[in-house]
């Protein structure tokens, strides 16, 4: 993939890396992050990754190396859900 020179910090995207091929079925395998850019040189994207939607994970800062990187796409914000009044 031909990757951006320039990453807007504070936007909302997805990564998906490549992590190797699997022994057993012969597929490679792949994991997404979500998150918002902190900061990008070309080689390295750092982003805060975003909590999980079911507060399993909690959010974190993780780094990227850019050869790693299958595909890179902006993503809208998560929704903010209101508790309605009773």
């Amino acid at each position: 993939m031909i990757l951006p020179k320039h990453i807007p910090i504070g936007a909302r995207i997805v990564v998906r890396t490549l992590i190797g091929v699997d022994e057993n079925d012969g597929r490679e395998k792949y994991r997404d992050y979500v998150g918002h850019v902190t900061g990008w040189d070309g080689r390295t994207l750092t982003m805060l990754r975003d909590e999980s939607a079911n507060g399993r994970r909690k959010a974190e800062i993780v780094s990227v190396d850019a050869t790693s990187i299958v595909r890179l796409k902006p993503v809208p914000e998560r929704p903010r859900f209101t508790t309605p009044r009773i």
